[in-house]
């Protein structure tokens, strides 16, 4: 572990661009202070400038310079749900340019939990920004195996972490405002958020500030997405499927977490199967399913 994270930060050092696991999805990352590199990343991935990358620390006391303050709300969440899934938008710091947040006064944060994440962060000794390590709107990656297909060898570096745990992106919470909202659902809930803030938290979609992975059309694969309800998918499969496409069901676990976990994963590989449409239901209605019914309602509206 110890050669990989010293390349890693050599090539980070130099400018360069790297994929690096976290427990989330793989992203890529480049120096925050690097404008070059920085602009690499928004090229690599074919990202608008104007839509935001997350800036990544190794710890909360990190976050010097590149927050204008860590607030008691942020304080809060950093000591329950840091290192994890996390994301938090508060308003920039000096340290953080405008040329990573879409140029906006505000910024998003998060702590990494994967090991290697940390190791190469904590080497580098200053922030990282890193979107998903795929081309921009399509399925984030979850394996190095993900990074590499998409990206080939524009990026320097790919390290290898194994398979993501949590499987979709961070929960993002917007904390610039008189309520916290969450802005796009993770593994984090807006109920375990409002415990730990003491106070309600609500969902916000649209307006405000502008925040990672929040396009209405998002997280598409090549396929075509058909949301259906459940006792109406065979039929929506055979239709299609009498028009001459070639159509997956999309099978997910029933357990919350093991759907986040295997959705993208699933998604790419009924995409290399060559599949024309993947039909599929959404999930119960419940705060533990939002992650996957949002990133299958957006892969939807990708169509």
């Amino acid at each position: 572990m110890d050669e990989v994270v010293a390349r890693a930060v050599a090539v980070l050092r130099r400018g360069g661009v790297i994929a690096l696991p976290t427990e989330t999805v793989y992203g890529l990352a480049a120096d925050v202070a690097n404008a070059d590199a920085v602009a690499r990343v928004y090229a690599i991935k074919g990202r608008p400038r104007d839509h935001p990358l997350i800036v990544h620390v190794h710890d909360a006391d990190a976050l010097d310079g590149y927050v204008a303050a860590v607030t008691p709300a942020l304080r809060a969440l950093a000591e329950r749900f840091w290192p994890g899934p996390l994301t938090a938008i508060v308003a920039r710091g000096p340290r953080t340019p405008l040329g990573v947040t879409g140029g906006q006064e505000t910024v998003a944060v998060r702590v990494p939990a994967h090991p290697l994440a940390r190791a190469i962060l904590a080497a580098f000794g200053g922030a990282l920004a890193a979107p998903s390590a795929n081309r921009f709107g399509r399925v984030s990656p979850t394996s190095a195996e993900h990074v590499r297909a998409d990206l080939g060898d524009e990026v320097d570096l790919v390290v290898d972490g194994g398979p993501a745990q949590v499987g979709v992106e961070s929960t993002i919470v917007d904390l610039t405002g008189a309520v916290p909202a969450v802005l796009r659902a993770g593994a984090i809930t807006p109920s375990q958020l409002g415990a730990a803030l003491g106070r309600p938290v609500v969902t916000r979609v649209g307006g405000g500030v502008r925040a990672p992975g929040t396009l209405a059309a998002h997280y598409a694969p090549r396929a075509r997405i058909v949301l259906v309800e459940r006792n109406a998918r065979d039929a929506e499969a055979q239709r299609l499927a009498n028009a001459g496409a070639r159509v997956a069901l999309l099978s997910l676990p029933d357990d919350p977490a093991a759907a986040a976990h295997t959705l993208y994963a699933t998604l790419r590989a009924l995409d290399a199967d060559g599949y024309d449409a993947i039909v599929a239901t959404l999930p119960p209605d419940i705060e533990a399913n939002a992650a996957v019914r949002d990133r299958l309602t957006r892969a939807a509206a990708a169509n």
